[in-house]
């Protein structure tokens, strides 16, 4: 699965998208994110528990207990604001 990521999470993760292939028992986009921070220092800080972000699965806004199983892509963003 791709996954992306916008605006400082990138610039911390040090890449705008990645190719990923999780181990089976990571079913939730919160497994995806707790797996995701072993990657490195610039992900387990990018995706720090407590850091204030959201996720959208295949271009749709997600829950972090949204399934993964079918998933193409997982996007991570920091939050915005309309105007």
């Amino acid at each position: 699965m791709k996954v992306r990521y916008f605006a400082w999470m990138k610039r911390t993760v040090g890449l705008p998208e990645e190719e990923v292939m999780p181990p089976a028992e990571v079913r939730t986009v919160g497994d995806l994110v707790v797996w995701l921070r072993a990657r490195s220092a610039g992900h387990a800080e990018a995706l720090a528990a407590g850091a204030a972000f959201g996720a959208a699965v295949d271009q749709k806004t997600a829950s972090f207990d949204a399934p993964l199983a079918g998933v193409r892509e997982v996007a991570f963003f920091p939050p915005f604001t309309g105007g």
